[in-house]
């Protein structure tokens, strides 16, 4: 007896098909240095496809002594509708950039570019919203809580900004790097004055949330950014790190019963984000 081939449901034919590309498909890319490793291309035109949008997103791999040339070539087609931006451009690219959400001239750096009705560029940045969104998703209370984020740097401004959008009420920073960090912590204090912002030691006396901004846990033999003996199971704890499974604070947070949210969790939680912005469907 012949062998049936089971049937498709609609979800998963869109998600198995090619895109069918024509010479109305719109497109979006993202850019970086290195590009292999990203997935957006992937995930992003199985969402225009689910949503029976005529588009699709290309990787794009930037080589910093072409940077500005290959960025405004890119730019320049006109039927390129967004760009997300990944490492090492994020701060370089405001340059490019007609107008900038509240968020994106607050970090000073952005991730995400649009183009306008009128053809400007419109860009911000999400990854923030990410980080809000996965710790939303896992119940942890953000007004009022005290945060403990390990560096400061990209992401961890970018975090602290939407942290202060959602009401958390203090964010202490450690960063290794005192000099340099000292005055972006300062210039996140003066963008977002209704959260208290410093510069200090690890320690979790008090706090409600921790979260690694740092690169400690990308590298084999990583530990924890710092001992965290005091650790308990009502503290939320997150980490930035992409890993293909727990990196170390994650697991040890784990093993103390607390909240978690990774790397993946983030990224995840600014896809819808992403997406609504990239096709003008939110504010920003």
């Amino acid at each position: 007896m012949a062998r049936r081939t089971p049937r498709l449901t609609t979800r998963e034919q869109v998600l198995t098909a090619a895109p069918t590309i024509t010479g109305a498909t719109r497109l979006y890319a993202i850019i970086g240095d290195p590009i292999a490793q990203v997935r957006s291309p992937l995930v992003y035109t199985q969402a225009f496809a689910e949503r029976g949008i005529n588009a699709v997103m290309i990787p794009g791999h930037v080589q910093p002594e072409r940077f500005e040339q290959t960025v405004a070539g890119l730019m320049a087609l006109g039927n390129l509708d967004g760009v997300l931006v990944t490492a090492p451009y994020k701060v370089a690219m405001l340059k490019f950039a007609d107008t900038v959400g509240s968020r994106g001239e607050r970090v000073g750096a952005v991730n995400a570019f649009r183009r306008t009705a009128d053809g400007q560029w419109h860009a911000d940045m999400f990854d923030g919203e990410g980080f809000v969104s996965a710790l939303r998703k896992r119940d942890v209370p953000l007004r009022h809580a005290r945060v403990l984020m390990f560096g400061c740097g990209g992401a961890g401004a970018a975090i602290a900004v939407s942290l202060a959008d959602a009401g958390v009420a203090e964010i202490r920073f450690v960063d290794p790097d005192h000099a340099n960090a000292l005055p972006r912590v300062a210039a996140l204090g003066d963008a977002c004055p209704s959260c208290r912002m410093s510069l200090g030691a690890a320690g979790t006396d008090g706090i409600d949330i921790v979260i690694n901004a740092s690169t400690v846990g990308m590298r084999a033999g990583d530990g924890l950014p710092a001992p965290l003996d005091g650790l308990s199971s009502r503290i939320a704890v997150g980490d930035v790190v992409l890993s293909s499974g727990f990196t170390p604070l994650i697991a040890f947070a784990q093993s103390r019963g607390c909240a978690t949210v990774t790397g993946v969790d983030m990224h995840s939680g600014q896809t819808e984000a992403l997406l609504a912005f990239l096709l003008g469907r939110a504010d920003s």
